[in-house]
C-alpha cells in the first residue's frame, strides 16, 4: 500500500526514467507522481549566452518530458531559485513528500538543507536517495574509519564490499503507471532557452538524453575490451564518450558498473580498467564529501593545506601565458591541439586533461585553480568532484596526487601518445604539412622541414612560449621551498629530481 497520497519528483543530475532511484521510490510509495525541474538562476547566472551545457540539458529534458507525457505525466519546468520553486510547488500540487537524489556538492547541500527545512515548516518531507555513485559519504572507510587518502587502497576496499545490491537495477521504468498529469494551470512547458534568456548554441557532439547515452554505451561495449591498449591515445575511438552523461544523469551508473564487473570477473582487461575509472569518480566524491573545503563556492583550497603557500607565477607575463595556453597558442602542439578542442567542442581527451594542467602549473608556474576554472567554465562533463580532483592531482595537492616531482614533458607525450601526429594534425591545422618526426617540436626542425611545409614559426605558429627544461627546474625549486618545510616526500614516495616523464 503506498504511504503517501502523492509525490514530487524533483529531477536535478538523473535526466532519466529508467533505473532512476528517487523516482523508482517516488513511484512504489505514492498513489500520485508529479516531476519537476528547476532551471536554477544561482547556476544559469555564470554561464555565457550560447552554452553548450545548457543546450544539452535542454535537449536531453525535452526527450525526458516525451517519456514522461507518453506515460500520463509531464514535467512541470520552473525557472528560479529551488529554495522557493520547490516548497511553494509543493504546496500548489498538495503533495506529501518530494523525492529527489542526492548531491554532494557544497552549493547543493546548502539548498537541499534549506528546501527540506521550508518544505518540514509545510508539514511535508524531503526523501532524497543515492543514485548518482556506487558509494557514498562513509560508505567506505578504512580499519581505523578514517576516509581514503589513496586510490588503490578505496579501489580494494570498494571490490570487497561491493554486493548484487549496490549494482541492482532501479526498476522505475516498471511503475510509470503512477505517473499523474499536472493540473493545466501549473504545466508551463518546457520553456525555450531564449526564455531562460540564452541563445541557440551548438550541443555538445555527443546525442542527448537517455536514448543517446544508450546508443553511446551500446557502441562502447564491443570496443570495451581494447579499452586498455586504447585509452590514451586522442587520434583512437577508445573512451566510451559518456562522460557528459554521467554528469547529468541520463544513464545510469549502476548499469555502466554492472558490465564492467562482469566483464572484468571474466578477466577482461579493459574492462577492469574502465571499472577503475568508474571508481575514481567515487573516489573524487568521497573526498569532496569528507574535505568540503576544496570545493567551497569562494575559494577552492588544496586538499593539503602546505601548497596553498606556493608562490605562484604573477603579473602582466603570467596572465599572457594563460591566455596563450587558453588559446592553444603555446607552441607546443600537443597541448594546443587539447585546447583547441575543448574550445570547440566542451571536450578533451582524458590524457590530454593531465597534460595540460601538467603544462599550465609545472611549466607556466601558474596557480592550478585558474586552470581549473577554466575547464569548469568549457567541460561538457564539468563535475565539481572529478575537476577539482583532476586538477589537485596534476598539482600535487590532493589525494593520491602525481608527486610533484614528476612532471609531463610535453614533447615526449606528444611521441608518445600521438606518433603520427593525427590529433595534433586535426586541430593544429597549421603543422598539417609537418612529418610526424618534426610535428611534435617544429621549433627543432631543420629551415628546409619548415621550408618543405611552408611554415614559418612566429607567424604561422608561435615558438614555444616557454622552455620546459628551463620551467621544470623552477617547479622544482618552487615546490621544493614548500615541501622543505615539511618531512618526507609526498605519499611516502622517494624522490627523484630527474623524474621527467
Amino acid at each position: 500500500m503506498a504511504e503517501f497520497e502523492s509525490g514530487l519528483l524533483w529531477f536535478r543530475r538523473d535526466l532519466r526514467t529508467v533505473d532512476q532511484t528517487a523516482l523508482y521510490h517516488a513511484l512504489t510509495r505514492c498513489r500520485r507522481v508529479y516531476c519537476v525541474f528547476v532551471f536554477e538562476r544561482a547556476i544559469l547566472a555564470p554561464l555565457p549566452a550560447h552554452d553548450r551545457r545548457l543546450a544539452f540539458i535542454h535537449a536531453s529534458l525535452q526527450e525526458l518530458d516525451a517519456d514522461l507525457r507518453a506515460a500520463g505525466g509531464a514535467l512541470l519546468a520552473r525557472h528560479g531559485d529551488a529554495i522557493t520553486e520547490i516548497p511553494a510547488l509543493a504546496q500548489a500540487l498538495g503533495v506529501q513528500a518530494v523525492f529527489a537524489n542526492h548531491d554532494y556538492e557544497p552549493f547543493a547541500l546548502q539548498r537541499d538543507a534549506e528546501v527540506a527545512r521550508r518544505l518540514d515548516a509545510q508539514g511535508m518531507a524531503l526523501l532524497t536517495d543515492k543514485d548518482q555513485v556506487i558509494f557514498e559519504k562513509s560508505e567506505l572507510l578504512t580499519g581505523a574509519g578514517r576516509p581514503y587518502t589513496v586510490f588503490t587502497p578505496y579501489k580494494r576496499a570498494w571490490l570487497a564490499a561491493l554486493t548484487p545490491a549496490h549494482l541492482a537495477h532501479r526498476p522505475s521504468e516498471a511503475h510509470l503507471r503512477a505517473l499523474a498529469q499536472p493540473p493545466a494551470a501549473l504545466d508551463r512547458g518546457l520553456p525555450a532557452l531564449a526564455e531562460l534568456g540564452f541563445g541557440a548554441a551548438e550541443a555538445p557532439p555527443v546525442p542527448a538524453g537517455a536514448s543517446g547515452a544508450q546508443r553511446l554505451f551500446d557502441d562502447f561495449k564491443p570496443r570495451l575490451s581494447g579499452y586498455a591498449n586504447t585509452r590514451d591515445f586522442p587520434a583512437l575511438k577508445g573512451p566510451s564518450y559518456l562522460s557528459t552523461h554521467l554528469r547529468h544523469g541520463t544513464i545510469s551508473i549502476r548499469a555502466l558498473a554492472r558490465v564492467a564487473f562482469d566483464a572484468q570477473r571474466r578477466g577482461d582487461r579493459g574492462a577492469e580498467i574502465w571499472l577503475s575509472e568508474l571508481v575514481w569518480r567515487d573516489f573524487y566524491f568521497s573526498v569532496l564529501h569528507h574535505h568540503p573545503y576544496i570545493g567551497q563556492p569562494d575559494a577552492h583550497a588544496a586538499l593539503k593545506p602546505e601548497y596553498d603557500r606556493i608562490e605562484w607565477e604573477q603579473g602582466s607575463a603570467a596572465d599572457a601565458h594563460f591566455a596563450a595556453w587558453c588559446q592553444g597558442q603555446t607552441g607546443y602542439p600537443l597541448v594546443d591541439a587539447a585546447m583547441r578542442q575543448l574550445n570547440s567542442s566542451g571536450y578533451m581527451h582524458n590524457r590530454l586533461r593531465m597534460v595540460t594542467a601538467s603544462f599550465l602549473i609545472k611549466d607556466l608556474g601558474i596557480d592550478w585553480r585558474r586552470g581549473e576554472a577554466y575547464f569548469a567554465a568549457q567541460l561538457n562533463d564539468f563535475d565539481l568532484a572529478a575537476n577539482n580532483g583532476g586538477w589537485q592531482w596534476a598539482a600535487s595537492s590532493g589525494c593520491d596526487a602525481q608527486p610533484y616531482f614528476r612532471i609531463f614533458n610535453p614533447i615526449t607525450q606528444s611521441e608518445k601518445f600521438d606518433p603520427d601526429g593525427k590529433f595534433i594534425r586535426r586541430y593544429v591545422p597549421e603543422l598539417a604539412a609537418l612529418p610526424a618526426r618534426a610535428l611534435h617540436a617544429p621549433w627543432l626542425a631543420k629551415p628546409e622541414v619548415l621550408r618543405d611545409a611552408q611554415l614559418s614559426l612566429g607567424i604561422d605558429y608561435p615558438m614555444p612560449i616557454i622552455d620546459h627544461a628551463s620551467a621544470r627546474a623552477r617547479t622544482l625549486a618552487r615546490y621544493a621551498v614548500v615541501k622543505s618545510k615539511h618531512v618526507g616526500a609526498p605519499d611516502g614516495v622517494e624522490v627523484d629530481a630527474e623524474a621527467d616523464v
